[in-house]
C-alpha cells in the first residue's frame, strides 16, 4: 500500500483486504469510498457504497465529531465510536489508518460489545467475520452461557416448585387435602397474634363425626376413607377461602373462622355442615350414614385468648353435643354449665 507514487488502486488487493478485514472502508482524500468489505456491504442491504461520501453515510460520535476528511485523518490511531446515519443506525467501533502517497485512509470497523445484536439483526454468520476475529468464538460462548443460565434457571424453578410442593405436603392431610395439625397450629398462632394487635377476633369449631366407627366396622376402611373425603368437601363448601379447615385426628376436624364472626354465624355454619353430613354417600351400592357433633368457642369470650384453652373449651362443648344426642352444635361461653364427665358419650361416637 505504501509504495504507490500514483495512488493506483490496483496495488491494493481489495479481495484479500476484505478477507482480512470484512468490515473495512477505503476512503479517498476527497471523502469518497473507493472499496468496501463484504460484511459492511451486507449491513447496508445491497446499497452500493463505492462512490458515496464516507461522512454522508457514517457519523463519528467519539472521541469527537468529524465533519471533514482532514478531521477524520486527525483521529488516526484513536478508537472511534460511530454509526450508520440511516436505519438501522447500527452502532460501530472503528480505527482510522492513513495511507501514504495521497491514497486516503483505511477505516476498519467492528461491532464491539453489540456483536450479538448485530448478528441477530443482520443475519450474519461466521463467514462474515475474519478468520482471526474472536467475535464468533465469543458469540458461541455467549450462546453456551445463555443455554447454561437458562437451564440453571429452569432447574432453580423446578427446585422451588418441588420445595413449595414439599412444604405444602408437610402442611396437608394426605387423604383429604385439608390442613393438618401442624398447619392448624400455625394458623391458630396467626389469628391469636392478630387479636393481640387489635384484630376482630375469630371462632374455633371442633367437629367429630357421629357413627363413623360403625361405617368402618361394617363396610371397611375404604368406605371410611370415602366418607372422610366427602366430609372434607362439605367443610370446604361451608367455609370461606380465608378460613382454615384441618383434619386433626381420624374423624376429627377443627375450623378457624377469622372475624368478624359471632354466634349467629357459627349457628348458620353448624346447621349447614350437620345437614350436609346427614346426606348418605354410597359405597359399593351401600349407604354410609353419618352425622356430626360440633363444639365451638369465640376468642371474644376471653380477655386473653389462649390456643390450648380455646381448643379445650371447644372440645368440651363438642362432647356436650354428643351427650345431647349427636348431630348438634354447642357454643362455649363463660358461665355456661357443661357436664363434668364430658367423655361419657354413647357407644359408636
Amino acid at each position: 500500500m505504501d509504495g504507490n507514487p500514483h495512488g493506483d488502486p490496483a496495488l491494493i488487493d481489495v479481495a484479500d483486504l476484505g478477507r482480512l478485514m470484512p468490515m473495512f472502508l477505503w476512503v479517498a482524500p476527497t471523502g469518497h469510498i473507493r472499496a468496501v468489505g463484504p460484511t459492511l456491504a451486507k449491513l447496508c442491504d445491497g446499497v452500493v457504497l463505492v462512490g458515496l461520501r464516507f461522512l454522508d453515510l457514517f457519523q463519528i460520535r467519539k472521541p469527537q465529531r468529524a465533519r471533514t476528511m482532514d478531521e477524520v485523518r486527525l483521529l488516526a490511531g484513536q478508537r472511534l465510536h460511530l454509526g450508520l446515519r440511516e436505519p438501522p443506525h447500527t452502532a460501530l467501533r472503528g480505527l482510522v489508518v492513513p495511507l501514504q502517497d495521497g491514497q486516503g485512509v483505511i477505516v476498519n470497523l467492528s461491532f464491539g460489545i453489540a456483536a450479538a445484536e448485530a448478528v441477530r439483526d443482520h443475519a450474519l454468520t461466521d463467514a462474515d467475520f475474519a478468520p482471526t476475529d474472536l467475535t464468533v468464538e465469543l458469540l458461541y460462548l455467549t450462546e453456551v452461557k445463555a443455554a447454561v443460565m437458562g437451564e440453571l434457571a429452569a432447574l432453580n424453578m423446578r427446585l422451588r416448585t418441588a420445595q413449595r410442593a414439599a412444604e405444602e405436603q408437610a402442611l396437608t392431610d394426605a387423604l383429604t387435602g385439608l390442613a393438618n395439625r401442624r398447619a392448624l397450629d400455625a394458623a391458630l398462632g396467626r389469628v391469636l397474634d392478630a387479636v393481640a394487635w387489635g384484630g376482630k377476633g375469630f371462632a374455633l369449631l371442633h367437629l367429630d363425626l357421629d357413627f363413623f366407627k360403625a361405617v368402618n366396622d361394617t363396610l371397611g376402611h375404604a368406605a371410611g376413607d370415602l366418607v372422610l373425603t366427602h366430609v372434607a368437601s362439605v367443610l370446604r363448601r361451608a367455609t370461606r377461602k380465608q378460613d382454615t379447615v384441618a383434619r386433626v385426628g381420624g374423624d376429627e376436624f377443627v375450623m378457624i373462622l377469622p372475624g368478624p364472626v359471632d354466634e349467629a354465624m357459627i349457628t348458620t355454619i353448624s346447621h349447614r355442615i350437620i345437614s350436609e353430613l346427614e346426606v348418605p354417600v354410597t359405597f359399593k351400592g351401600k349407604p354410609c350414614r353419618i352425622s356430626g357433633s360440633i363444639g365451638a368457642t369465640l376468642s371474644t369470650h376471653y380477655d386473653r385468648p389462649d390456643a390450648d384453652r380455646m381448643l379445650s373449651d371447644a372440645d368440651a362443648a363438642l362432647y356436650v353435643s354428643k351427650r345431647r344426642g349427636r348431630a348438634q352444635y354447642t357454643i362455649h361461653a363463660p358461665g355456661r354449665h357443661l357436664p363434668e364427665d364430658k367423655r361419657a358419650v354413647p357407644d359408636g361416637r
